[in-house]
C-alpha cells in the first residue's frame, strides 16, 4: 500500500484540514465525517501526485469520492431541502453510508493492492524524448488522424461510430506525445486541438470530455514542467472555477440550443449574463440546488430503497447482462444491452425517467443490485484490482513502447467517471484496450523504441 500511504504529501495541511472541517461543521456525523477524511485523502494524493505521474488510480479514487461521499454528504447535511423529490436521498444517512463507505474503500485499496510504485502512470520521459527523435512525425499522424475520425465517425452506426470517436482521441495522444517529448512546448497545435474540443462542446452542450481532457493535460504538462505547489494551487483553483461556472450555466445553456439559440461562445456569454443578472453563477441556494450533479448518492439511495423490497437481487443476473454488452460485438449478440438503456435503470432505481433522458446505475448501483451490501463491497474491490492489472499492463509493454503510457489516458478517460453505466465504462476499457492492441501489432515497428546503435545504423 505504498501508493496510498508512504508517498510525499504534506500530512502536515491534511491534518489541519480534517481540525477545521471538525471546527466549522461541528453537527457532522461520524459517517459523514470519515467519509470527507478519505475523499479529502484522495484529493492530496492527487494534487502531489501532479509533478510526476499521469494520475488515473488517483482520478480514478478522487471521482469516486467526489459523488459517493461529498455529494451525499452535502446532501444529508442540509442541501437536500434545495432539491427535486426525485434527486433526495431515499435511505438514512446510516445505512446508505454502511455500504458506500466500505465499498468505495475496497474499491481504493482494489486500484493499489498490487500498484507497486503506480505502475501504468509513471512516464519515462527520456525513453519518449528519443521515441519522439526517432519518429518525429508521428506525433502529427495521431492529431491527423484523430481529426479525421473525429470527422467521419458521425456517419456510422453506434458501433462504428464509437471506434471512430476511440481513434478520435488520438489527437490528444499526439499532443502529450508533442509536450513530452519536445524541448519546449509547442502551443499551436494545443490550441487547434483544444479549439476543437472546446468547439463541440458548445455545440453539443456536453463538456465532460472537455474537462476530463484538461485534467489529462494538466497532467502532462506537470510532468513536464514541474511546477511549484503554488502555480498548481493557482491553477486547481482556476479549473474548479471554471467547473463550478459550467455546472451552473449548463442546463440554461442547453435550454437556449434547445430553443434554436447556436451552440457557441457568444450563446453561452449572453446565458452567463442572464444568470448573472438573477443572482449570480456562485448564488448560494442555485450552487445547492445543483449539488445533484455530482451526488450519484441519490441514485444509490434510491436503489437501495427498491432493492431488494419492491425488486430482489439480481444475484448476477444483471451483471451477465452488462459483461454481454460490454465484451460482445452487436453482430454475435444483436439484443445485447444499448448504451443509455432506461429499462435496467428504471427497474431496480425505481425512478422514471423521459425518453430522451439518461441515466446509470454506476458500478456502485450494478455491485448492490447484483450482490447486496456486502457482495457488492467485494465486487468493488475486484473492479478496482482489474483497473489496475490494466495499468500494470501497460507498464510492463511500455519498456519496450514507451508512448504507450500516453495511451492509458485514452482507455481510462470515461472508467474514472463514477456516474457512468458499468456496461458502457467496461466497453470502453475493452474496446479501446483491444483497439491499442490491434495497433501495436500493425504498425509494431513504428511504436517500438530502438536501441540507438539500431536505429543510427537503419538511417545510413
Amino acid at each position: 500500500m505504498y501508493t496510498l500511504f508512504k508517498v510525499n504529501i504534506n500530512w502536515g495541511a491534511y491534518t489541519i484540514c480534517a481540525i477545521m472541517i471538525l471546527l466549522l461543521f461541528p453537527s457532522l456525523s461520524w459517517y459523514s465525517y470519515f467519509a470527507l477524511l478519505i475523499a479529502l485523502h484522495q484529493f492530496f494524493l492527487l494534487f502531489f501526485s501532479m509533478n510526476s505521474v499521469i494520475p488515473i488510480r488517483y482520478l480514478l479514487g478522487s471521482f469516486m469520492c467526489l459523488q459517493m461521499f461529498i455529494g451525499p454528504v452535502l446532501a444529508y447535511n442540509g442541501l437536500d431541502k434545495y432539491q427535486y423529490f426525485m434527486y433526495q436521498m431515499k435511505v438514512p444517512e446510516a445505512v446508505y453510508f454502511s455500504y458506500a463507505l466500505p465499498a468505495v474503500i475496497l474499491f481504493i485499496l482494489g486500484l493499489h493492492i498490487n500498484a507497486k510504485k503506480l505502475d501504468g502512470e509513471v512516464p519515462d520521459v527520456k525513453k519518449i524524448s528519443e521515441f519522439t527523435a526517432q519518429n518525429s512525425k508521428l506525433a502529427y499522424w495521431l492529431i491527423g488522424i484523430g481529426f479525421g475520425a473525429s470527422l467521419v465517425g458521425g456517419f456510422f452506426g453506434s458501433e462504428l461510430g464509437f471506434v471512430f470517436y476511440l481513434i478520435g482521441s488520438a489527437k490528444f495522444i499526439g499532443a502529450f506525445l508533442l509536450i513530452l517529448g519536445g524541448t519546449r512546448l509547442k502551443i499551436g497545435p494545443l490550441i487547434i486541438i483544444y479549439g476543437s474540443i472546446i468547439l463541440s462542446s458548445l455545440g453539443a452542450g456536453m463538456f465532460h470530455d472537455l474537462l476530463t481532457w484538461l485534467i489529462m493535460l494538466g497532467a502532462v504538462i506537470c510532468i513536464k514542467l514541474k511546477p511549484s505547489v503554488f502555480f498548481k494551487i493557482v491553477a486547481l483553483f482556476s479549473f474548479i472555477i471554471l467547473v463550478i461556472i459550467i455546472q451552473q450555466l449548463k442546463g440554461s445553456y442547453r435550454m437556449a440550443i434547445g430553443k434554436g439559440d447556436s451552440g457557441n461562445v457568444e450563446t453561452f456569454t449572453n446565458v452567463f449574463e442572464e444568470t448573472q443578472g438573477s443572482g449570480g453563477v456562485f448564488n448560494l441556494k442555485s450552487m445547492a440546488a445543483s449539488n445533484v450533479r455530482i451526488n450519484q448518492g441519490f441514485i444509490i439511495t434510491n436503489i437501495m430503497f427498491t432493492v431488494p423490497d419492491k425488486v430482489p437481487y439480481a444475484n448476477g443476473a444483471e451483471l451477465m447482462q452488462l459483461l454481454e454488452a460490454a465484451f460482445l460485438p452487436r453482430i454475435i449478440a444483436p439484443n445485447k444491452l444499448k448504451a443509455g438503456d432506461r429499462t435496467i435503470f428504471m427497474k431496480y432505481s425505481g425512478i422514471r425517467i423521459k425518453r430522451n433522458t439518461s441515466m446509470g446505475l454506476s458500478s456502485l448501483g450494478d455491485a448492490y443490485v447484483n450482490f447486496g451490501t456486502f457482495g457488492g463491497a467485494i465486487f468493488m474491490f475486484i473492479l478496482g484490482f482489474i483497473y489496475s492489472e490494466v495499468l500494470n499492463v501497460f507498464h510492463k509493454k511500455s519498456k519496450n513502447f514507451p508512448v504507450l503510457i500516453l495511451f492509458t489516458t485514452l482507455v481510462f478517460y470515461y472508467p474514472i467517471r463514477p456516474d457512468c453505466e458499468l456496461q458502457t465504462i467496461l466497453g470502453h476499457l475493452v474496446k479501446s484496450c483491444f483497439l491499442i492492441y490491434i495497433v501495436l501489432i500493425v504498425w509494431q515497428k513504428e511504436f517500438r523504441l530502438w536501441p540507438a546503435s539500431m536505429w543510427k545504423k537503419s538511417l545510413s
